[in-house]
């Protein structure tokens, strides 16, 4: 009978993260230039602000691993000014750099304590570390997908995520 090998979690979370980046770089660089202040609705974030989290997202892991919470009331949410897309796809390529190397640095243990997201006195969760990665991912998945409905609104040809697009496929 063939041996099993038994991976850690350490072992899989880089792997995931390299992967949904290259998803995600080819979703980012399609956002034309003139389109960053575009929004599909007045109640809908701008393609500015949207583009900007969905770069950022990869940095949570490291903030994740490397403090106990995020206090909005301490630290007001500032997003990185981002105005075109070259902009953009360096704050990815920084983002996926700082959570790739939290990752490499990380225990196993590391991923067990709790870390707290609040505003002040008023809790909005309480996350393992392991909890606040795939956090992470999903949020960075959650936004892509929403990122791709706006691309399509703008009629610009949406790259396939895990197989290819219906603007990839020949019918």
């Amino acid at each position: 009978m063939p041996e099993t090998q038994t991976l850690s979690v350490l072992d899989l979370l880089p792997k995931e993260l390299a992967q949904e980046a290259e998803t995600t770089r080819k979703m980012l660089s399609r956002i034309p230039d003139d389109k960053y202040d575009w929004q599909p609705h007045p109640k809908s974030m701008t393609i500015r602000q949207l583009a900007t989290h969905i770069a950022e997202l990869p940095s949570w892991i490291t903030m994740g691993l490397n403090t106990d919470e995020l206090d909005f009331a301490a630290q007001p949410y500032a997003p990185k000014e981002i105005n075109n897309t070259a902009e953009l796809m360096q704050h990815l390529e920084e983002s996926i750099a700082s959570g790739a190397e939290a990752l490499n640095k990380a225990s196993e243990e590391d991923l067990l304590p709790n870390w707290t997201l609040r505003n002040g006195d008023e809790v909005y969760a309480v996350y393992t570390k392991y909890e606040v990665i795939r956090h992470a991912l999903s949020q960075l998945i959650h936004h892509r997908a929403q990122l791709g409905v706006y691309l399509r609104l703008l009629n610009i040809p949406i790259p396939g995520s895990y197989g290819p697009s219906a603007d990839e496929m020949e019918f």
